[in-house]
């Protein structure tokens, strides 16, 4: 029953779809709703119309923009082969149809349909003559639909001719059977369940020609199952596909296989072309080993699987590419031949305007100051630096806390219409097995308490049911979290009982043998509400569903760790606004300087791009960038290993954001401001909105104050990086434009500027960390753009389909500007109880330079050792990321 009204109601959602399909404003909410009861009936549904209008308006108001590539062009490849051969889109097609029948918009998938093709004309035409191998790689957004990207090219390629699909999916059981799923539904089109194969998805039109696989959800490969699929490789008719774990042993036993049984002649196969997808490309696939010494097991085995093919495509796909681009291009290995480096071709990914990511959760701050909340009181019960057998005596305050919103925005979700859609929770506060387990116990009794509070008070008059502590924390959250919800407290309230019927908490982890299951839940017709409790398995790859309350409270700042455990990315069609995450001060500023780097990078392949630039000049300038060593190299130098590399700025900004509470240096920083904002920087002041404007200060006078400016140690790295890259650029920029920052002209006259008042909460007798590590406002950085360079920062966001409503940020306006730009601040510390910072004046400085400096004459010599680490990106020493992960 429940599958005939999920069928109706998605019919219905369908049919709403195609009939504003098309038009060229979006339609409002009243039209839809009123389409919606005229052809509900003619479709035989009778349930809640809600949920069906709102997600046809969200469908109907998606868009995505096609992406960008780097290409080598200096070897000859013509990437139109797909439209010049007359291909059969068969599987294609199949695909499109199946993704239009859950919910997709059609615009959306064709858009999505476009940009297959793309990738595909980035591989070789399948039927080419002699030998041949590409690489590529692929970089998309955490959680933002890059398995329907891929499912979406491997449906081409079997299209086109690829005969042997392998996809590797990640490092853990549980994302190698959810991806087997996925595929399952969008290419081979039967359940490979050995209990239930039955047609699913792209398979229940009947002419499908379903392809061959060697896997199963339940099995990985090996021998044994190859043997009982009963298929090989050189049986041509059909495409096969294996869906794989990257683990060592798993990979051998493909190699050993597909060696002895199908090899033939030289040791290659030779008419098969093959196309290997790696998802989660950054992870176990990076040869991480000295180049003297052999290649990682993990990457020897993919390098020697692909070797076996005279005819390979590679194609790593990630939303974290910074350990992919520092693979040497040059690498060769006698055993496993190339390396993976992306030397053909890197394709950029754009998300779609409803992708819920970094941008909306940590830059912009309107909604960051909704969506984020700091851990402050969890060091007390579980501090980051812990062993697997210290006793856990009570978790902290705020998970609590954190679980009556989950709790609450469920029932606000179940009001809404949502009670069939699955609500979950995430909680990764611990790597340890043992120590997950305790949490669960925690959260079970607190579950098992606030159920009984509600069961007996959820019916009851208000002035009897705020007497239990219970009911009065899930109405204290409601008061300040959610009352602009659309419904009162008396109806939360009354939904609270339905909340429990579903609630299921589960531990993920390699011991455990719980599994998050959605799809079970899906075919029982129930909404799940899942409370995930996890280390690493909750990090990488698995899809959460309905992800709306997110508690992580764990010590790394590695790039890709961090992103990878953003499970709170992805899209929240309908409950946006409910979504709660918590993180302790550091990782919410760790999480704000890697989302603006990560979209500074994307807006380089843009710009590279359009200068016809390779992957290889692209792998040098991330090799450059200054963030490199934390991604490289910092679990080396905790050892006291010196690196000495290369350093560009190009494009970036170099900020004082630890700031010193010493009087004495801070009064002498003012009085510095003071001395040269008397003399004017030896030019003329123009006065603006946010202060006061030198223009074409010499780059000597920007020196010389950035000299003599005290800063605190932790910064004296940046500062120096800083003066090396004036120094640096110098010849070709004389001249550069200095803003001082002031919101109140009427101190002028004392050459005193204003100043912006900033939370110190975190701050510590040890300095004032500045939140998100950004000193400057968005929006500083275009002071001192001409009316052409505005308007050209303008287009560069409007053709940026990540840039909010296309207004455009500060890489664009860096895109832009033509010299460096020194900013100017004195703060005022709010929310502290610091008597070193009460009442006081912080001075401090950025210093913004100019895009499109790639070359190595624009570059700094830097020798880092463990006290740089730790003066640039602060302590690793209690870095539990670091060391192997337990619970994996």
């Amino acid at each position: 029953m429940n599958d005939i009204r999920n069928e109706k109601e998605k019919g219905l959602i369908r049919a709403l779809i195609t009939a504003f399909e098309g038009q060229e404003e979006v339609p409002k909410k009243a039209d839809i709703e009123a389409r919606a009861r005229q052809l509900a009936p003619l479709l035989g549904y009778d349930g809640d119309l809600r949920l069906a209008v709102e997600e046809a308006m969200i469908a109907i108001d998606t868009w995505m923009g096609s992406g960008v590539s780097l290409v080598d062009n200096e070897v000859y490849h013509d990437e139109e082969w797909v439209y010049k051969r007359d291909i059969e889109w068969t599987y294609s097609d199949a695909y499109e149809g199946y993704l239009k029948g859950e919910k997709w918009q059609p615009s959306l998938v064709q858009k999505l349909s476009d940009v297959g093709s793309k990738i595909l004309g980035q591989l070789q035409d399948p039927t080419s003559e002699g030998s041949w191998n590409r690489r590529g790689l692929v970089i998309g957004h955490v959680q933002s639909g890059k398995t329907a990207n891929y499912m979406g090219v491997i449906a081409k390629a079997a299209d086109a001719g690829y005969k042997f699909i392998i996809v590797i999916a990640g490092i853990h059981n549980n994302l190698r059977k959810q991806t087997q799923e996925r595929i399952d539904e969008g290419f081979i089109g039967r359940s490979s369940d050995p209990e239930n194969r039955v047609a699913i998805g792209v398979g229940r039109n009947r002419d499908y020609p379903y392809p061959a696989t060697l896997t199963n959800i339940n099995e990985d490969f090996s021998k044994n199952t190859a043997a009982k699929s009963g298929w090989k490789i050189n049986d041509f008719g059909k495409p096969i596909i294996l869906v794989i774990k990257k683990n060592v042993r798993t990979l051998e036993a493909l190699h050993k296989w597909l060696k002895e049984l199908n090899a033939q002649g030289d040791g290659r196969i030779s008419d098969v072309p093959m196309l290997l997808i790696d998802d989660e490309a950054d992870n176990a696939s990076i040869n991480t080993n000295k180049e003297d010494i052999s290649p990682t097991r993990t990457n020897a085995m993919i390098r020697r699987i692909l070797g076996l093919f005279a005819k390979s495509c590679y194609v790593g796909y990630t939303a974290t590419p910074f350990a992919n681009i520092f693979i040497n291009p040059d690498a060769y290995d006698d055993d496993a031949r190339d390396e993976l480096f992306p030397r053909d071709f890197i394709y950029s990914l754009d998300a779609p305007n409803t992708y819920f990511g970094p941008e909306r959760v940590f830059l912009d701050e309107d909604s960051s100051s909704v969506v984020l909340e700091s851990i402050t009181d969890c060091e007390d019960y579980l501090p980051f630096s812990h062993k697997k057998d210290d006793a856990v005596v009570e978790l902290p305050p705020s998970l609590y806390r954190a679980m009556d919103q989950f709790i609450v925005a469920r029932a606000i979700r179940n009001l809404r219409g949502h009670s069939g859609k699955h609500c979950s929770m995430m909680i990764n506060i611990s790597r340890f097995v043992s120590i997950q387990q305790e949490v669960r116990n925690f959260i079970s009794i607190r579950e098992k308490r606030v159920r009984e509070a509600v069961k007996a008070n959820y019916m009851m008059p208000e002035e009897v049911s705020s007497r239990n502590q219970y009911m009065a924390a899930l109405r204290a959250v409601f008061e300040s979290e959610y009352s602009s919800c659309e419904f009162e407290w008396n109806e939360v309230k009354a939904s609270l009982m339905g909340v429990f019927d579903s609630l299921r908490i589960f531990v993920i982890n390699s011991k455990s043998d719980e599994v998050l299951d959605f799809k079970k839940y899906e075919r029982d017709g129930v909404g799940l509400s899942a409370i995930a409790i996890g280390g690493l398995s909750l990090s990488r790859g698995l899809t959460i569903e309905g992800l709306t309350v997110s508690y992580m409270y764990r010590n790394t700042r590695m790039y890709d760790t961090l992103m990878q455990m953003g499970r709170w990315f992805g899209y929240r069609p309908g409950f946006e606004d409910l979504c709660r995450v918590h993180l302790s001060e550091d990782s919410i500023n760790w999480y704000s300087h890697i989302a603006e780097a990560s979209e500074e990078l994307r807006e380089q392949i843009k710009r590279m791009r359009r200068d016809g630039m390779s992957p290889k000049q692209f792998g040098l300038y991330v090799q450059s960038h200054p963030d490199r060593l934390l991604i490289t190299a910092a679990n080396k130098m905790r050892t006291g290993e010196e690196v000495v590399f290369n350093q560009n700025l190009t494009g970036s900004i170099r900020e004082i954001t630890c700031l010193p509470l010493d009087s004495n240096v801070n009064t002498e920083n003012e009085a510095l401001i003071q001395e040269f904002w008397r003399s004017g920087f030896g030019k003329e002041i123009e006065k603006t909105k946010k202060g006061w404007f030198i223009p074409d200060v010499s780059v000597d006078q920007i020196s010389a104050f950035v000299t003599r400016f005290q800063v605190h140690s932790g910064m004296e790295v940046n500062k120096k990086a800083a003066l090396d890259y004036l120094y640096a650029i110098s010849e070709r920029f004389q001249h550069g434009d200095v803003l001082l920052i002031s919101k109140k002209p009427e101190i002028a006259a004392e050459f005193k500027l204003g100043t912006q008042q900033r939370s110190a909460k975190s701050a510590t007798s040890k300095g004032w960390q500045l939140s998100k590590h950004r000193l400057a406002s968005r929006g500083d950085e275009k002071f001192g753009l001409t009316e052409s360079q505005l308007a050209q920062a303008s287009e560069e966001a409007k053709n940026d389909p990540n840039s909010k409503e296309n207004k455009p940020s500060d890489i664009h306006y860096r895109i832009v500007r033509k010299k460096p730009l020194l900013m100017i601040h004195v703060l005022e510390p709010t929310e502290t109880e610091l008597i070193e910072l009460k009442g006081k004046r912080i001075p401090a400085f950025g210093v913004s330079f100019p895009n499109g400096l790639f070359g190595p004459e624009n570059e700094i010599r830097v020798v880092a050792n463990s006290v740089w680490l730790q003066q640039m990106y602060g302590s690793f020493e209690d870095d539990p990321d670091a060391e192997d992960d337990y619970d994996e």
